[in-house]
């Protein structure tokens, strides 16, 4: 990894019905955002919200989203890979994401290099309770990680929801992410939004960048924004309010550990991935691929 500037971006979507031309009101207005945070902050890396050409809640049976939706790469991303282009920057864009037949969609996310090329593409694993098609909602799980060579570093992906996860973020650290991507539309509180990145900045020794929605959606949720930037010892190094906007933060590999806590003048002697305990991970192998649920009541 070498130094350079990172932004979050925090845009609403059109709060309206979801069609073709609201789809792409929200591209073309996140585009614009994406142009000004560039010309404001030289951002080498840029993180859009997640479903930033829809909103997080379509509002609208899978099919007719699917219908909407494209592959990836296709007309959802090809905009922003055209501005990455224009811009010589790298882009993490989310969108809903058309599958190999109409009752599928993925909540996905595509790491866009300066080139306009798509290099990764990550499908959202854990999606939120009410989204999941197994819960009566539109969106299928993914089941692979993403984690991308660029000439920024090594950048992995999760999205929302993901970040409640530490086993998805710990395989990307032990692949080699050095940076992970957070795309968002979180439903619940700012503490948890900040709790869940701080932790698994903390937990992996990884910048996490996470850029979280505004506004209302189709659905009618609120979104709060707070995109945050998060240090490899789990210090918020910027942070947004809940306008519309963007907030960006150097990453500098040679400050990431550099001290045990920020400002210290107290070195960090440990690793948490150089430390782990390989052998209690083994002798459990088995407890942590088994179905569990908490013994506590919930709906």
């Amino acid at each position: 990894m070498r130094a350079f500037t990172a932004a979050a971006i925090q845009v609403a979507p059109v709060p309206a019905a979801l069609t073709e031309e609201s789809i792409q009101r929200n591209i073309a207005h996140s585009i614009d955002v994406v142009r000004q945070c560039h010309a404001a902050t030289g951002a080498e890396l840029i993180v859009l919200p997640e479903s930033v050409t829809t909103g997080f809640t379509p509002n609208c049976p899978t099919e007719q989203l699917w219908e909407l939706c494209s592959q990836i790469p296709g007309p959802m991303t090809d905009p922003y890979a055209a501005v990455a282009r224009e811009l010589r920057t790298h882009l993490v864009v989310s969108t809903y994401e058309r599958g190999p037949v109409p009752s599928v969609v993925y909540n996905a996310a595509a790491l866009i290099d300066p080139a306009g090329e798509v290099l990764g593409v990550y499908r959202k694993t854990h999606p939120f309770c009410t989204e999941n098609v197994s819960g009566g909602g539109w969106v299928t799980p993914g089941d692979s990680v993403a984690v991308c060579d660029t000439a920024l570093g090594r950048i992995g992906m999760i999205i929302c929801f993901d970040g409640d996860y530490p086993e998805l973020s710990r395989i990307q650290a032990v692949q080699g992410a050095e940076i992970i991507a957070r795309p968002s539309a979180l439903l619940r509180s700012a503490d948890i939004w900040e709790l869940t990145s701080r932790a698994r900045a903390y937990d992996n020794h990884v910048y996490v960048v996470g850029a979280n929605a505004v506004g209302i959606d189709p659905g009618g949720v609120l979104y709060f924004g707070n995109s945050h930037i998060v240090t490899p010892i789990g210090h918020i190094m910027a942070r947004a309010a809940s306008h519309e906007g963007w907030v960006s933060a150097r990453l500098d590999p040679a400050e990431a550990l550099a001290s045990l806590t920020p400002g210290s003048n107290i070195g960090q002697a440990f690793d948490h991935l150089r430390d782990r305990n390989l052998d209690l991970i083994r002798n459990y192998r088995d407890d942590l691929e088994r179905p569990a649920e908490t013994g506590f009541p919930h709906s």
